[in-house]
């Protein structure tokens, strides 16, 4: 019994601020909107939501004091054109890569313009990119769990791919992990799994790593993965 990868959960004081922002920088649509989580859909399925968190600490990128722990990465055809139009919606500016660009959002979190041929007007999810600090092992952990295929392990990361997504892992050798719910070392994200027997989701975790964080809810359960990472196991 795997769980399903469905969507990444990101963090933020003000989520409807956020979650406009990514719908108007992409051209994603909005699908929900509520107290509590705002949602975003690409056109090929893949959704993004912002989950409120009143208390929000905001990753300080590069460092680990305050680590991003998650990052997306967009596709587009011409990163460098943009920039100036992300600055205007409320992104900060700050790193040039290769053939990316690194920004930050309006509530802190770190994402990457990556270069795309092709990707005009509407932008891509390729990735949501998850830091640890042994990249190939999270991986496996992941691919264990949720059925995913391993697509590339090599030095700098690994790749899972599945149902037309993708999750990255970054080596990070100055690690840090999240210590949730400890507000001082705060989940910066998670990701929802869903599964139709938490019961058999939850041992597959555990066996490959996992553990429990809370499992007081009949619909859901919260866990930690080997790298310290919260994520959800979603009936």
């Amino acid at each position: 019994m795997t769980a399903q990868f469905d969507l990444v959960v990101i963090d933020a004081a003000d989520i409807g601020a956020v979650g406009r922002f990514y719908a108007a920088l992409t051209g994603w649509d909005v699908v929900r909107e509520d107290a509590d989580r705002f949602g975003v859909r690409a056109p090929d399925g893949q959704e993004v939501e912002f989950q409120r968190a009143p208390d929000h600490v905001s990753p300080r990128w590069p460092g680990q004091e305050f680590p991003q722990q998650f990052h997306l990465d967009i596709q587009t055809a011409d990163p460098a054109a943009q920039v100036d139009r992300a600055i205007a919606l409320g992104a900060t500016h700050l790193s040039d890569g290769d053939d990316w660009i690194t920004l930050a959002d309006p509530a802190g979190h770190p994402f990457d313009l990556c270069q795309k041929d092709g990707v005009d007007g509407v932008m891509a999810l390729f990735a949501v990119t998850i830091d640890a600090p042994n990249a190939s092992a999270l991986a496996r952990f992941y691919a264990a769990v949720t059925g995913m295929d391993l697509t590339y392990d090599g030095p700098e990361g690994a790749l899972l791919s599945g149902g037309g997504r993708n999750l990255m892992f970054q080596q990070v050798q100055t690690y840090t992990p999240p210590a949730w719910p400890d507000p001082s070392r705060p989940q910066q994200a998670h990701l929802d799994l869903k599964t139709d027997d938490l019961d058999a989701a939850e041992a597959l975790a555990h066996s490959h790593g996992a553990t429990t964080l809370d499992a007081s809810s009949p619909t859901f359960r919260v866990l930690a993965d080997p790298a310290g990472h919260p994520f959800c196991l979603v009936r």
